[in-house]
C-alpha cells in the first residue's frame, strides 16, 4: 500500500506532496518544518510516534488532517502530470529568497513555467503593480504611462493576471518588450481568468509565471487572497493604481507593509469610487504618492526594505496601520 513517505524520497518531492496535502494557512506544518526537514515531517505524518511540540491528541488530528486532503495514489497520479512543469524549491539556485521574508508562510514549492532567471534579480528590480479589477479608463490610462517609465528603466513588472490594472500592467511590459511576471491562484497550466487566455500564454512565452498551486488546481477565493503574500513579498515595492474600499487588491498592499516593503498609490478623483481606496491610503499616510514611474525608481533605489512589525488597524480592513514603512 502506497504512503506519502513513498511519494517523499527527498527534500524536492516531499515539498510537492506537502504542497498538494496542506494549505498556506497550515501554521502548525508550516511551524514544523521548521523543526525538521520536509522529508522528516512526511515521516511524522505517516507514523504514530511522537510529534515535537504536540501531544497525543493534536499529533493525531495533525496526521487526519493531512492525509484526509487525498489518497498517495491519487497523490501520486497528480505528480506524475505535473512532472512536465518546472518546480523550484528554496534549494535550488533561482528559488527567489526575498520569499523568505515570510519566514513560516513561505511557500513549500513554486511552480513555473517561463524565464525563472527572473526570480534571481535584486529585490529592488521588480515591482509590484495592482489595482481595481473593475478599473476606469482614468486607472488603464496611468497604469499604462507609469508601467512604460518602469518597463524603459528596465524593472520587472509583477502582478496577478487580473482583470482591469493588473492586465494592463502586464501588457504594458509585453508591447515594450519588458520584463513581466504573473503570479497565479490556480496551476500553471490552467489559465485564469479565462478571458486572459492568450495574455497568459504570452506572458509564459515572454516572461514567468509562478504558482504555488500544483498544475491543473482550480484558483478559490481563499487562494486569491493566499497568492497576496507572494505578490507583495517578490518585489521591493507594491503599487496600488486603482482600487475601491473593499478592493481585493490592498490585501497584497497590507503584506507589502507588513513585510517591510515599500508601498505607493496613485491619487484618483474624490469623486470615483474606483479611487476610494488609493485616496484612503494617501490621507492616512500609509503610503506614498505615485504620479509616475520615475518616482517609483527614484525611491526605490534610494530605499532599502527593513522589517516591519506593521499591523492591520482593528476595524479598518485591508489598511495598514500608520508604523508601516512608505514608499
Amino acid at each position: 500500500m502506497l504512503t506519502l513517505s513513498d511519494l517523499a524520497q527527498d527534500d524536492r518531492a516531499a515539498r510537492v506532496v506537502l504542497a498538494m496535502v496542506s494549505s498556506p494557512n497550515d501554521a502548525l506544518t508550516r511551524n514544523l518544518l521548521e523543526r525538521v526537514s520536509a522529508v522528516e515531517l512526511i515521516v511524522l505524518a505517516d507514523g504514530d510516534g511522537p510529534v515535537p511540540g504536540l501531544d497525543r491528541v493534536e499529533a493525531a488530528v495533525w496526521r487526519d488532517h493531512l492525509h484526509s486532503a487525498d489518497t498517495p495514489d491519487h497523490l501520486a497520479a497528480q505528480i506524475a502530470e505535473a512532472s512536465s512543469f518546472r518546480v523550484i524549491t528554496p534549494s535550488d539556485p533561482d528559488w527567489p529568497t526575498a520569499l523568505n521574508d515570510l519566514g513560516h508562510r513561505a511557500p513549500y514549492a513554486l511552480w513555473a513555467k517561463g524565464r525563472t532567471e527572473l526570480l534571481t534579480q535584486p529585490l529592488p528590480q521588480r515591482i509590484t503593480v495592482t489595482g481595481s479589477r473593475a478599473d476606469t479608463s482614468y486607472g488603464a490610462h496611468v497604469t499604462d504611462e507609469l508601467c512604460g517609465d518602469l518597463a524603459q528603466s528596465g524593472r520587472t513588472l509583477v502582478a496577478g493576471a487580473a482583470y482591469g490594472i493588473e492586465a494592463s500592467a502586464h501588457r504594458a511590459a509585453l508591447i515594450r518588450d519588458a520584463n513581466t511576471i504573473a503570479v497565479l491562484a490556480s496551476g500553471v497550466d490552467r489559465p485564469y481568468p479565462a478571458g486572459h487566455t492568450d495574455l497568459i500564454d504570452r506572458i509564459a512565452r515572454e516572461g514567468l509565471l509562478l504558482s504555488e498551486v500544483p498544475p491543473s488546481v482550480a484558483p478559490t477565493r481563499q487562494r486569491f487572497i493566499d497568492r497576496s503574500r507572494i505578490l507583495a513579498a517578490l518585489s521591493g515595492a507594491t503599487i496600488i493604481v486603482e482600487a475601491g474600499s473593499r478592493s481585493g487588491s490592498l490585501h497584497t498592499v497590507t503584506e507589502a507593509a507588513q513585510l517591510g516593503r515599500l508601498v505607493g498609490a496613485v491619487p484618483g478623483p474624490v469623486t470615483s469610487a474606483a479611487s476610494t481606496g488609493t485616496n484612503l491610503l494617501l490621507q492616512s499616510g500609509h503610503a506614498r504618492v505615485i504620479t509616475n514611474g520615475s518616482d517609483i525608481v527614484r525611491i526605490v533605489e534610494g530605499e532599502t526594505s527593513v522589517p516591519s512589525r506593521s499591523v492591520i488597524r482593528e476595524g479598518t480592513p485591508h489598511v495598514v496601520s500608520p508604523k508601516s514603512r512608505v514608499l
